[in-house]
């Protein structure tokens, strides 16, 4: 759909003859006038249909509602589907309430572009605030991790010396340099001052790139928003933490949607040169727009006015983003060299994508042989072979649920039901409509697939490919929920410069009553798959306490944990060793789970080689990791927490109700000095 007929015009009819101004106006007739003229306006405002009152109407009452359940949560109810179980039924009434208000925006002749973002905005409130609002400390090990990082980094001005497995940083240091810089300027001691609010910072702005990515393809307001609505609503990987991959996913979809936007230029002057000059301005749409509602095609013709690539200011800027996405992250350079290559198959695309993609690789390369390469060297081997095992690749990610709970089937079975019925509604969108095909969304769309079957990712690639595929799949979604067939198929045979037309309407009653439904429940998998491991994901002020009285240990010490799952165990990694035992592999993890209290003396055993004291932490959440992942039974974690109590060279020297810290006293085996008793918290 064009711009024209959805621009609400205000403005008076130039034909309409402009009122005469009395000679002597009766004083009392302005005020007369003003509250006439209030009540004109009051009335055109007013929604003329029952959906109109509904969009108006169920905005306000979700945010209430969702503020109002809030107080009600009780954390400690997490269980196998954590925060789902702890969320009282008042607070799931908000999400739907707000899918059934956009609906409702969306059945309006007119979509309102504020009541759409509105909407979108609230939904990001709804998913990604509850949590910062609720917990009292950060979420996520590995958001804890890059905080322990940043703080590390700080402390050395730069890389990290020393920093054994964690080195990997010390080569794609962007994200953190880039943190520790805001530290630095700001003067806040911590990035755990915003570092909780990172899922909303991050899904807030990536509406910039959305936007900007499918207003390329189109005009038409429904299908923009209607694709951002279908990707946060179906955005289920988690994937926004505070984290490298958060900031360079950020990065990747704007390079990729500056592009696409390029190329929508070029085309757009290249359509109104070939169409002449009646239809360089149409009434009826943009500049030069072809295609059915607004769809700006890629393959138009171009002329000798349009074959520039890229201005300098514009490049410079891509250029910029190419060098942050390649210091902060391994794997997104690679997705978008993957996009780029497949956008590059296009023979009139070439002029603007492959100077981006050149800049890509070149850029990828030259830090990979320099900053990067001790970590590539070490690896090469195993990212070769990974070429030749395709398909377990794509399988790795799928979680082995023989020993998960109930709960955590039902989670991870929902997952992958999302994921394939997104993928399904996007193919069917390809299929029935002709334009989406040619305005570059098929590529973004098979591009991560490529680099899933290249690479297993530690088991992540099938989770971060459908997040690198959702931007395209979301918009070919719209399409087919939102789009019309027999408009779209009557401009398919218009040529080049014919004015559009509208591709997509509000629709029917039962039309729009099957959106609904089909978005509540694509919206429910998503709370599967975002709220399903909270309970393992939370850290309670007892358990960071805990963490942080061994992070003050001596220099030199070891600390043991069953599992990685810790708010900041990486604190002082610099300088304390570290030893997780449920990182084990192969026999020795099943020996753990065997006999958990052989396994723990022979890890205290082990000598330090630094030298210092032994420490042993079990917290909380731990067990909860181990037992929401089906890692070790339930038998092993309680054998290990009795082994670890009656260990009598084990002196427990801090405690509280979700913590435990022991210290290893042999010393033979260099358990080095002993710490202070810390106590126990309220």
């Amino acid at each position: 759909m064009t711009d024209a007929p959805e621009r609400e015009d205000v403005r008076p009819d130039p034909r309409t003859p402009a009122p005469r101004t009395p000679v002597h106006p009766d004083p009392a007739a302005g005020p007369a006038r003003r509250t006439a003229g209030l009540r004109a306006a009051l009335a055109a405002a007013a929604p003329t249909r029952p959906s109109g009152w509904v969009a108006l109407c169920a905005l306000p009452v979700a945010i209430a509602l969702w503020l109002a359940a809030l107080p009600g949560v009780r954390l400690s109810r997490m269980g196998d589907l954590g925060l789902l179980q702890a969320l009282p039924p008042l607070w799931y009434a908000a999400p739907v309430l707000l899918t059934v208000g956009f609906v409702a925006v969306l059945r309006a002749p007119v979509v309102r572009r504020r009541w759409a973002g509105a909407y979108v905005l609230a939904l990001i409130l709804v998913i990604h605030a509850t949590p910062s609002l609720l917990y009292p400390t950060l979420r996520y090990a590995w958001a804890w991790k890059h905080v322990a990082i940043i703080d590390t980094m700080l402390r050395h001005g730069g890389a990290v010396p020393g920093a054994g497995k964690l080195d990997v940083y010390n080569q794609w240091p962007g994200f953190f340099e880039f943190h520790a810089l805001v530290l630095r300027a700001t003067g806040l001691d911590s990035v755990l001052g915003y570092a909780s609010w990172y899922p909303v910072i991050t899904n807030v702005l990536l509406l910039g790139p959305l936007l900007l990515l499918y207003r390329s393809f189109t005009t038409d307001r429904r299908l923009i928003w209607g694709g951002i609505w279908l990707y946060y609503a179906t955005a289920w990987v988690g994937q926004d933490y505070f984290s490298p991959q958060a900031l360079a996913y950020l990065l990747h979809l704007t390079v990729i949607a500056l592009v696409v936007n390029r190329l929508a230029a070029r085309r757009r002057l290249a359509g109104a040169a070939g169409a002449g000059p009646v239809s360089a301005v149409s009434a009826a749409g943009p500049v030069g727009a072809t295609g059915p509602a607004g769809a700006r095609a890629l393959g138009s013709v171009l002329d000798a006015s349009s074959r520039a690539g890229w201005r300098a200011a514009p490049f410079a800027l891509v250029l910029v983003l190419i060098a942050a996405i390649v210091s902060s992250h391994q794997l997104t350079p690679v997705m978008l060299a993957a996009s780029l290559l497949l956008l590059a198959l296009g023979r009139r695309n070439r002029r603007v994508v492959l100077p981006v993609l050149a800049a890509v690789v070149g850029l990828t390369v030259l830090w990979d042989a320099t900053v990067a390469r001790p970590f590539v060297s070490a690896n090469l081997t195993g990212l070769i072979s990974a070429l030749g095992s395709p398909d377990h690749n794509a399988v790795a990610g799928l979680a082995r649920l023989g020993e998960a709970p109930f709960g955590q089937i039902l989670a991870s079975w929902a997952d992958r039901g999302l994921t394939a019925a997104v993928l399904l509604l996007a193919l069917a969108g390809a299929l029935r409509h002709r334009w989406v095909r040619r305005v570059g969304l098929l590529p973004l769309l098979a591009a991560p697939v490529l680099v899933l079957l290249a690479n297993a990712y530690d088991g992540e690639m099938l989770f971060r490919a459908y997040l690198f595929a959702l931007p395209a799949a979301a918009f070919l979604a719209a399409a087919l929920l939102w789009g019309h067939r027999a408009a779209t198929r009557a401009d398919d045979a218009l040529p080049p410069g014919t004015p559009p037309r509208p591709v997509s309407g509000p629709g029917g009653p039962l039309r729009t009553g099957v959106c609904a439904v089909l978005l509540l429940g694509l919206l429910t998998g998503t709370l599967f798959g975002y709220y399903s491991k909270e309970a393992m994901n939370y850290f309670t002020p007892q358990e960071v306490a805990a963490v942080r009285y061994v992070a003050g240990t001596p220099a030199g010490s070891r600390i043991i944990s069953l599992t990685a799952n810790e708010p900041g165990g990486e604190l002082n990694y610099d300088t304390h060793d570290r030893l997780v035992l449920g990182d084990s592999a192969g026999e020795d993890l099943r020996h753990l789970a065997a006999d958990p209290g052989d396994a723990l003396r022979g890890a205290l055993s082990t000598p330090n080689a630094a030298g210092g004291p032994t420490y042993l932490i079990l917290t909380r959440a731990q067990v909860l990791d181990c037992e929401l992942t089906g890692l070790l039974p339930a038998s092993a974690v309680q054998g290990l927490a009795a082994a670890a109590a009656a260990e009598p060279t084990l002196r427990r020297v801090y405690a509280n109700q979700d913590a435990v810290v022991y210290q290893y006293t042999d010393s033979d085996a260099g358990g080095g000095p002993a710490a202070p008793a810390g106590g126990s918290t309220p």
